[in-house]
C-alpha cells in the first residue's frame, strides 16, 4: 500500500479535473474512479429518466391519438417537464460525485500518514 508522505498532493491518484470531464458523459466519472456499481446506479437512473420523459412528451405531444388515457394533457406536460429536471439533477449529481470522489480518493492513505515528519 503506498502512503502519502506529509505534504504531498492528495489528488495524486485521481484528478478531480479528470472526473469532471469524464462525467459529461452520465456514469463516466464513476467508472473513471473505478466505482462500476454507482456508475451502473447512475446510467440506471438516467435511462429511467429520460425514457419516462420520452412517454410523457409523447403523450402530451399526441394526446388526441391515445384513447383511455388516465390524466389529462396537462398532467402530461407537467410530469414531461419533472423528468426533464430528474434528469438534469442525477447528471449534476453525478458530476459532483465523481470530482469529491476522485479529490477524496486516497483518505484513507492520508489519515494513516504520521503527522510528524520522519528525518
Amino acid at each position: 500500500m503506498t502512503t502519502l508522505a506529509f505534504g504531498q498532493d492528495s489528488t495524486r491518484f485521481f484528478s478531480p479535473k479528470k472526473a469532471a470531464y469524464s462525467a459529461l458523459i452520465p456514469g463516466g466519472g464513476q467508472i473513471y474512479n473505478r466505482k462500476y456499481i454507482k456508475a451502473g446506479l447512475v446510467v440506471g437512473l438516467e435511462i429511467w429518466a429520460y425514457t419516462s420523459y420520452l412517454r410523457n412528451a409523447k403523450y402530451y405531444n399526441q394526446y388526441e391519438e391515445y384513447s383511455g388515457l388516465e390524466f389529462s394533457q396537462s398532467r402530461y406536460l407537467k410530469k414531461r417537464n419533472k423528468y426533464v429536471w430528474w434528469t438534469g439533477f442525477i447528471w449534476l449529481y453525478s458530476m459532483i460525485d465523481a470530482v469529491v470522489d476522485a479529490h477524496l480518493h486516497p483518505f484513507e492513505d492520508v489519515m494513516k500518514t504520521p503527522i510528524e515528519n520522519e528525518n
